[in-house]
């Protein structure tokens, strides 16, 4: 295959950190890569390094094709949303039929309908392409290959999203295997050591079977000293061994959290919020009709819908008790939205964190420590953190906040994998009840308990999963299809019957348009 790009001893600096460590990269006709790893291990900076928008402090990037470069877009104009700036760029780049692809996040301010249109121009894409994105569907549909950056080095994965997770688990497993069998080395080392060392001491003990004649023979205490010593040899050449054993650190395994909930006593089985006709309006615009809905306690609750449809307006809608909402005087709201006001930059991590939280510092820790700020990390100043960080700060300082219901707007949107499938655990684990915007479908699929759509102006709550509910959509779907059919046969038949008794050119293009409209459906 073609070599459409390469890179050679690349290295980059973030102040005194190396950031980028690669000996060599290269990108063939047809690869198709998603690029992963935690917030601020260098995803951007590589991308922006390959496509020629960032110079690498050593090392040399040669491209022998035509680059296409996607950049994050996080920012809204006056003019269009998050969303609409994203299609239009990527229809820009995409137009351009570039050989190579580089796009970072292309998903993250789309809507499901937007990204499984992009996941389907994508298919057919017959460039190469690597892509950064949080969004693991997109990444199993499209991915053949996953680079993997970790401690400023790539690690290449075969397959998508799916496969790299199923390997880094039996990774996890062999490591699991090794410190293992590592611990009964040291361990039987040890045992063999403390042995000796007692053999050792005893053998220049007159043995309590040895008379006082023999004793006086000459040689005897020559030849327990000389026992001694050769002991005591074995000894240090078993503690060199034990010293020489490589150090396998043991991998950490994650227990079910619990925490104190506020009130959670006093509000379980309860309804915690009832919505008697709430409309949704902007201006003079309508979201979404009067709607009437009940929240209870420890509702996993996920709200889908298009851009637009008034995702973010219903949530603020609770947060602010808009009139047409009862709150029971128990719950306690924490609310997470893109703006990441609530974060002090002077401060550090865990005094951001703790500043609102009557949770014991082991468990802040602990929660700090699932979202990747392990150990010294806690120390560090949000304001030399990247986006990516400060949104995963946010987001433990919200939910490790003295409340009991999280209303959380798009809390995926610039995490990193792995920091979402840590965020879907904590969530699964919290006891309290969870109301949470999201276009992210693996993430609503592991968390929603409930789902609360908005489309055509309705406001819906679905009972059950998020695979349930698309299995219900599908079969509303073929219904609603089965119904058009039915009417296009009937305005078949009689279009046909009129053209049998008086023929015209207008009945005729009347037949030919159903006959087509009857083809589109079908297909």
């Amino acid at each position: 295959m073609r070599i459409l790009l390469e890179a050679t001893a690349l290295k980059h600096y973030i102040a005194t950190r190396l950031l980028i460590d690669v000996e060599k990269l290269q990108v063939h006709q047809g690869d198709r890569i998603g690029l992963v790893g935690h917030n601020g291990s260098g995803k951007t900076t590589l991308l922006q390094m390959l496509c020629g928008n960032l110079t690498p402090e050593q090392g040399l990037v040669t491209p022998y094709s035509q680059l296409g470069y996607i950049p994050q877009l996080k920012a809204q104009d006056m003019v269009m949303s998050g969303g609409e700036m994203t299609q239009k760029t990527i229809q820009q780049v995409l137009g351009q039929q570039p050989e190579l692809l580089l796009a970072d996040e292309p998903t993250a301010n789309l809507d499901i309908s937007h990204i499984e249109a992009l996941e389907h121009t994508m298919k057919s894409w017959t460039g190469a392409f690597i892509i950064v994105s949080h969004d693991r569907d997109f990444l199993d549909a499209l991915c053949t290959m996953i680079w993997e950056i970790e401690d400023s080095k790539i690690t290449v994965y075969k397959g998508n999203y799916s496969d790299y997770i199923n390997q880094k688990d039996l990774e996890r497993r062999q490591a699991q295997l090794a410190h293992k069998t590592y611990e009964q080395k040291k361990q039987q080392l040890e045992a063999a050591i403390k042995l000796k060392e007692r053999k050792a001491q005893q053998a220049t003990k007159k043995p309590k079977n040895l008379s006082s004649s023999e004793a006086r023979i000459k040689g005897t205490s020559v030849y327990f000293a000389n026992k001694q010593k050769k002991l005591r040899q074995t000894m240090k050449a078993m503690q060199s061994r034990l010293g020489r054993l490589e150090t396998i650190e043991k991998v950490v395994e994650h227990k079910p959290l619990k925490m104190s909930i506020p009130s959670s006593e006093i509000l379980k089985r309860r309804i915690v919020m009832h919505v008697e006709e709430l409309a949704g309006n902007i201006k003079e615009r309508t979201l979404w009709r009067p709607a009437t809905f009940n929240i209870r306690s420890g509702d996993k609750l996920v709200i889908i819908g298009a851009n637009g449809t008034g995702k973010t307006t219903l949530m603020k809608q609770l947060v602010s008790h808009q009139p047409g909402i009862t709150i029971s005087p128990a719950v306690k709201i924490g609310y997470f939205s893109q703006n990441l006001d609530i974060l002090d930059l002077d401060k550090t991590i865990l005094e951001n964190v703790r500043a609102t939280s009557k949770q014991d510092e082991t468990l802040v820790r602990t929660v700090l420590a699932r979202m990747h700020f392990a150990k010294e990390d806690v120390y560090k100043r949000v304001g030399v953190l990247s986006g990516g960080e400060r949104v995963k700060v946010a987001l433990t300082k919200v939910f490790l906040s003295d409340v009991n219901t999280l209303l959380l707007d798009e809390p995926t949107n610039y995490l990193d994998t792995q920091a979402i499938e840590a965020f879907e655990t904590l969530l699964n684990e919290y006891e309290g009840t969870v109301i949470v915007a999201s276009h992210d479908r693996r993430f609503i699929d592991k968390v929603a308990t409930r789902i609360l759509a908005i489309e055509d102006l309705k406001l819906t709550v679905f009972e059950g999963n998020y695979q349930a509910w698309l299995a219900e959509a599908q079969v509303s779907e073929k219904d609603e299809a089965e119904d058009e059919k039915l009417l296009l046969d009937v305005k078949i038949a009689a279009v046909l019957s009129r053209l049998s008794v008086e023929p015209s050119e207008a009945l005729e293009q009347e037949f030919q348009k159903l006959l087509k409209q009857k083809r589109a459906l079908v297909e």
